[in-house]
């Protein structure tokens, strides 16, 4: 019955999906935002404690519940953790109302062709096993775009539908996400290039099934529009790339049926020195804000 549940929540939900997976190598910066230095703790295993410790503190704030976050992308390593001795992924479903994903991919490869593509998942069968016996409902995978080349493009979208294959044949929702370089001098070349290889890559998804898709906001107002309203599309998220909260929300509002899926413009302003009201207050305004955006279309 969740299941049902969920996939309802995420192809009609009136909301956002939360990116709660920033890995090793992106834990430093999200820490050192939230307040949190790096002699703050000693190796890896007690940073780990401390990214925890503040998703925690997020995902426990009676700010982040269904009602506005209908999704949230975890870790590996979060989603093997506990919130209040719960499993991470049941804790966010049964008390908050969140639909849980998992990040899968292991980093980028070096660029070629204007791209960076997802290095080799070992061990994908076993993890995406685990994310089934962990109430997992789909996954994200991120490779990036830094040239609009049409061949690179063209790759980048191909690793990606060939990976989402793997994942729908576990019963899982695939996050296909190859992102756009905001920094980009040909950024909109780039964008309708993306745009029709992911149509085209669309054409060979199944009847019956779906993929999701996130991608990186568009300088031109509905430029996807086409995947959005495609019916193997169950929802198109849109990341943030490095602009700031209010950029970010400006550009989503202006794309009808694009909905956020935020990490560093969700936590912008949550400081670890900060009470629990003015935590709860801060992440209150940041989810309040995030979910006018993502509805306004």
């Amino acid at each position: 019955m969740s299941k049902e549940k969920q996939t309802e929540q995420m192809t009609n939900g009136g909301g956002f999906v939360a990116a709660l997976d920033q890995s090793g190598g992106s834990t430093p910066k999200a820490l050192a935002l939230y307040g949190v230095e790096a002699d703050a703790y000693n190796g890896e295993a007690e940073m780990f404690d401390q990214i925890h410790a503040m998703r925690t503190r997020i995902i426990k704030s009676d700010a982040f519940t269904g009602a506005r976050v209908v999704g949230a992308i975890l870790f590996e390593m979060t989603m093997d953790r506990d919130v209040d001795g719960v499993p991470t992924a049941q804790y966010l479903w049964d008390s908050c109302g969140v639909v849980p994903f998992l990040k899968i991919d292991k980093g980028l490869a070096d660029e070629a062709n204007g791209v960076q593509l997802m290095k080799p998942i070992d061990g994908l069968d076993t993890l995406l096993e685990k994310a089934v016996s962990k109430g997992i409902f789909g996954t994200k995978m991120r490779s990036v775009i830094n040239q609009a080349s049409s061949k690179g493009i063209k790759a980048n979208v191909a690793q990606q539908f060939e990976l989402a294959g793997d994942i729908l044949a576990h019963g899982l929702m695939p996050i296909v996400e190859p992102e756009i370089n905001i920094n980009m001098e040909d950024k909109s070349d780039a964008e309708d290039m993306l745009r029709d290889a992911i149509l085209a890559s669309l054409d060979m998804v199944p009847e019956g099934q779906q993929v999701m898709l996130k991608l990186t906001l568009p300088e031109a107002a509905n430029q996807y529009k086409a995947l959005v309203d495609h019916p193997k599309v169950m929802r198109v998220v849109a990341l943030s790339g490095g602009y700031n909260r209010d950029e970010a929300n400006r550009r989503l509002s202006e794309n009808s049926g694009m909905i956020a899926s935020f990490s560093r413009a969700l936590t912008e302003g949550l400081s670890a020195q900060q009470s629990e009201a003015e935590f709860d207050a801060t992440l209150d305004a940041s989810v309040g804000s995030i979910h006018a955006a993502s509805v306004a279309g």
